[in-house]
């Protein structure tokens, strides 16, 4: 089985912390986006994982290399496509398109999730959905009694469904998409300006495909800052187990550590209180300050703090004052001196 996980997107709604960081490398307690959602389709999966496919943008050879190595650490062979413009959810399934053969599992690294992620190698594909309250904001699927998918809607201005599709499929024949696909770009086929896989969804239903429903038990986005320090905060709280003990090598002088936090080499905590649902990237330094329901990521300063639901970025400095905060990469704000 072959995973195809389409990235390129940087994800300006997540600014300023993607200016520097594309979004599905956004540490969520201690580990990127993409890396997480790879490690959780293949706890799940019985199927064995042959090759792992990451479309990306123009991301650099640092971020491709890491990339691979992700795959290689779960015994698949890691292979970079691009995508240079966004030009649509199919256009970047096609980017992979030497991907398309077998059985396929398809996963947009915008979101994780916890399922019930067992592959029904009788149904010709499964899509995993979420109940919302605004599926005009999605593609969305109508069911028949049987919980068949009958129809596949790309954002409805009116109400069809609440079934939203959260962005991962199982396709038992990829051959089956890559025909479809080819179809939407040959023939200059777009909704809404792009090439939609729902679309290709669509055309394969009505010539006979059967899509069955996968449920979801968690979806949890990262689309902006709040979502994301919510995601971070339902990570750590799922799996209080894996942050129930403090990295070794981090520094703890007179603090408390209210769990569950997750804790990253190197970091220096002194007269601070730290917790519930606190992320500390490596290298992180925190004085007399109190953090909670916050996400901070590596070799920050942050001193004087009274923060919650906040997101700093890397290598920037904090010295402040009580508010909810959004500090990107190599930021520095210094309340005491601007009041000096």
């Amino acid at each position: 089985m072959k995973i195809i996980i389409p990235m390129a997107g940087r994800g300006s709604r997540l600014r300023p912390h993607t200016l520097t960081t594309p979004k599905p490398l956004i540490p969520i307690a201690g580990k990127p986006i993409v890396h997480r959602l790879v490690e959780d389709i293949a706890k799940v999966s019985s199927e064995k994982i042959d090759e792992i496919v990451f479309v990306i943008g123009d991301f650099g050879a640092e971020v491709e290399a890491d990339l691979v190595t992700i795959a290689e650490k779960l015994g698949a062979k890691g292979t970079i496509a691009h995508q240079l413009e966004p030009l649509g959810t199919a256009h970047s399934i096609w980017m992979a398109k030497q991907a398309l053969d077998g059985p396929v599992v398809v996963a947009y690294a915008d979101t994780l999730f916890r399922a019930d992620f067992k592959l029904d190698m009788e149904s010709d594909g499964v899509v995993w959905v979420k109940q919302v309250e605004n599926p005009s904001a999605f593609g969305v699927v109508k069911l028949d009694e049987n919980e068949v998918i009958t129809d596949f809607v790309e954002k409805p201005q009116e109400f069809v469904s609440d079934l939203a599709i959260i962005g991962i499929y199982f396709f038992r024949d990829g051959q089956k998409l890559y025909k479809e696909i080819e179809h939407l770009i040959e023939n200059d086929i777009t909704t809404g300006g792009e090439y939609q896989l729902t679309d290709a969804l669509e055309t394969m239903r009505s010539k006979g495909d059967q899509f069955t429903l996968g449920k979801v038990d968690e979806w949890m986005d990262c689309g902006n800052k709040a979502v994301t320090v919510d995601t971070n905060s339902r990570v750590l709280n799922l799996d209080k187990a894996d942050y129930s003990s403090i990295n070794s090598n981090a520094v703890i002088e007179n603090s408390l550590i209210i769990p569950p936090c997750y804790i990253g080499d190197g970091v220096v905590i002194r007269n601070s209180k730290i917790g519930p649902n606190v992320s500390l990237g490596n290298g992180t330094k925190v004085e007399c300050s109190n953090i909670d329901n916050s996400l901070i990521q590596e070799n920050s300063i942050i001193a004087n703090a009274n923060l919650t639901d906040s997101m700093i970025g890397n290598n920037a400095k904090y010295y402040g004052v009580s508010r909810s905060i959004s500090l990107g990469d190599f930021s520095e704000l210094d309340f005491k001196s601007h009041e000096a």
